[in-house]
């Protein structure tokens, strides 16, 4: 007998894949969690039932969520990462020769140590010597800190259950006044395709202009992600991912990267019509 995984999107539309086995499932305080092995992603991890990350594509998410920040940013030493207990994004930041610090802030403990477990390719960062892990609240962690980052990255899931919270102004803002002042904050938001996804880009654009004197919104294509398109902001104090990409010390550094590179860097950037349509309306 064939066993399928499907995750709807949409009343009419999903992400079917063929699974060899289920590797583990559990409960955890926050979340039910589980890795699959399959033929066509190799191992998936799950949380409340929905693609997380996948072997096969992990690597886009992770490198378009951290490198467009930590390469406008023209010394990014210190890194804040909300989330992202897989440790991909980790992974990615502590690649820089740029970044001496490193704080990941997870709320669930399981979640790093299935990935540690299951994926030790994504999982590679949390034995960085750059890398501090605090197992805790998020939005209490960045209103109680007296620490500064050059920049933050939320790699959040969506905005329900333990996520919901960091989709708030509230959060933004406290995270706001703990970048140094020439900081840059940056988070997933969601797929522009999928309208009641889709919603979450306006609002969270709107936070990033009241609160920063400029924001950007970027694509890029994660396969196993509703639609396969998907966006992230970034709101910045003072540098323009647009104008300021550090294109010397990109090449100086080579680090080798799967889907990120200078050209990607600049056409992320260059949005859809209906895109901008969103964000007009």
């Amino acid at each position: 007998m064939d066993l399928w995984y499907t995750e709807k999107h949409t009343e009419n539309s999903g992400l079917t894949m063929r699974v060899n086995r289920t590797l583990l499932s559990v409960t955890s305080p926050f979340q039910e969690l589980q890795i699959l092995d399959t033929p066509e992603y190799g191992k998936v991890m799950l949380l409340d039932g929905l693609v997380m990350l996948t072997e096969r594509d992990e690597f886009v998410y992770h490198e378009m969520l951290a490198h467009p920040s930590l390469y406008t940013h023209p010394d990014p030493q210190t890194v804040l990462i909300i989330g992202g207990g897989d440790g991909g994004t980790l992974r990615e930041a502590v690649r820089h020769p740029a970044v001496k610090r490193a704080v990941l802030v997870e709320i669930d403990k399981v979640v790093i140590e299935a990935s540690q477990q299951f994926f030790p390719e994504v999982a590679a960062g949390f034995s960085s010597p750059k890398a501090v892990v605090e197992v805790t609240d998020g939005i209490r962690y960045v209103k109680e800190t007296d620490e500064k980052f050059d920049v933050i990255l939320i790699d959040s899931t969506d905005p329900i259950g333990p996520a919901e919270g960091l989709f708030s102004i509230d959060f933004y803002r406290s995270c706001q006044k703990i970048l140094n002042d020439d900081g840059i904050l940056t988070t997933q938001s969601e797929t522009p395709f999928i309208k009641h996804f889709a919603q979450v880009i306006p609002n969270v654009q709107r936070d990033m202009r009241e609160l920063f004197p400029l924001s950007r919104l970027y694509l890029a294509n994660i396969p196993t992600y509703p639609s396969g398109l998907w966006s992230f902001s970034l709101g910045s104090k003072k540098y323009d991912p647009e104008t300021d990409f550090d294109q010397q010390r990109f090449e100086k550094d080579a680090l080798k990267l799967r889907y990120y590179n200078d050209r990607v860097h600049r056409a992320a950037f260059c949005l859809p019509n209906f895109v901008k349509q969103l964000l007009a309306d």
